[in-house]
């Protein structure tokens, strides 16, 4: 229970949440659900050079929005919530709010990306 609340604290602070299993994303989706906060889910692979890539920048966009949620969830890892989003590619960025999908971008593009969240997080 103590490290769920330390997560969370990090991710106050802009940091980037690692989800690695099952129960802890149905805990965090709920907590998303109706905290009303943007979440910024990255869906992405240890193998993904894009994901390697962009990473660094998503860390950077998680510092800038620090009052938006951003999740890691390794498609290898938790194929079923990459399945229940219909992910096809990596990296695939999913932006929800109240339990609902608001946008996507897939790909290495920090500046739509940026857009999207700056848009969504008012």
């Amino acid at each position: 229970m103590g490290g769920q609340v330390s997560a969370q604290q990090r991710s106050e602070h802009g940091k980037v949440n690692s989800v690695h299993s099952l129960d802890q994303w149905q805990k965090q989706f709920q907590s998303s659900k109706s905290s009303n906060k943007l979440m910024v889910i990255d869906f992405s692979a240890d193998w993904c050079g894009p994901c390697k890539l962009i990473e660094p920048a998503v860390h950077d966009l998680a510092i800038e929005f620090s009052d938006v949620e951003f999740i890691k969830i390794d498609v290898d890892e938790l194929p079923d919530v990459a399945n229940n989003y219909d992910v096809q590619a990596m990296p695939t960025f999913v932006l929800v709010k109240s339990g609902k999908e608001l946008e996507r971008t897939v790909g290495v593009k920090k500046d739509q990306l940026h857009t999207m969240i700056e848009k969504h997080s008012l």
